[in-house]
């Protein structure tokens, strides 16, 4: 299980497993986060998983992940191909898949879905994280929606304003199937990292937020 710290020198580098509904859920709710850990830890070994999306999704996909996975080492990029908004209907065959990627891949963290998140297609990946990986480190991400699910996440991670802008660029350029959507701009990702910064007190003044329900120190 990881330590609790983000600092390099200090643990073997993490073996990260970042788990997302749709194709660009990670790099949302997550991304800074993944841009620190490979910058304290480059060559960790990373599995992404997406479970929806159209091929023009997932070309953006692709393109994003390869931007924020570049300090990698073993980086594995899965785009599944599950039918968006429906992942409960598919709950049997996503579970296989859960199955399959703990087969073959060990992680030390894994970054998912929050468990209260509105959106049925999150709940199912973050119900089928806990019911899968039961002794693991699992931290649950947030995702700003119309539908106002945000929660009062307990676990922060302090990024450098170079992550989070880093994050927003590339959320903009990689996604544009997603810039029609009124709140797919930077000031709503780069507001909810500087209202999570201010919430633990970060010193570039951003952060990602988390939940995490069950942690062993």
């Amino acid at each position: 299980m990881l330590p609790l710290t983000l600092e390099s020198g200090r643990a073997q580098p993490p073996r990260l497993l970042c788990l997302g509904a749709h194709c660009d859920d990670i790099e949302i709710g997550c991304g800074a986060t993944v841009l620190r850990l490979l910058e304290a830890w480059p060559g960790a070994q990373v599995r992404w998983v997406v479970f929806t999306g159209s091929p023009a999704r997932q070309d953006e996909a692709r393109a994003a992940a390869h931007i924020f996975l570049a300090k990698a080492g073993d980086a594995r990029v899965e785009l599944l191909s599950h039918r968006e908004s429906f992942l409960p209907q598919a709950w049997g065959a996503v579970k296989e898949e859960f199955e399959r990627i703990k087969a073959d891949f060990a992680p030390s963290l894994i970054l998912t879905h929050a468990r209260d998140d509105f959106h049925q297609d999150h709940r199912i990946v973050s119900e089928l994280t806990w019911n899968t990986f039961r002794d693991h480190l699992v931290l649950e991400y947030e995702i700003p929606k119309y539908e106002g699910d945000l929660g009062n996440p307990n676990l922060f991670v302090p990024v450098e304003r170079s992550h989070a802008e880093a994050k927003v660029a590339t959320l903009m350029s990689c996604f544009e199937t997603q810039r029609k959507r009124n709140w797919f701009d930077p000031t709503t990702f780069l507001g909810l990292m500087r209202l999570r910064g201010v919430g633990c007190n970060a010193p570039s003044g951003y952060a990602e937020a988390f939940t995490a329900r069950k942690m062993v120190i």
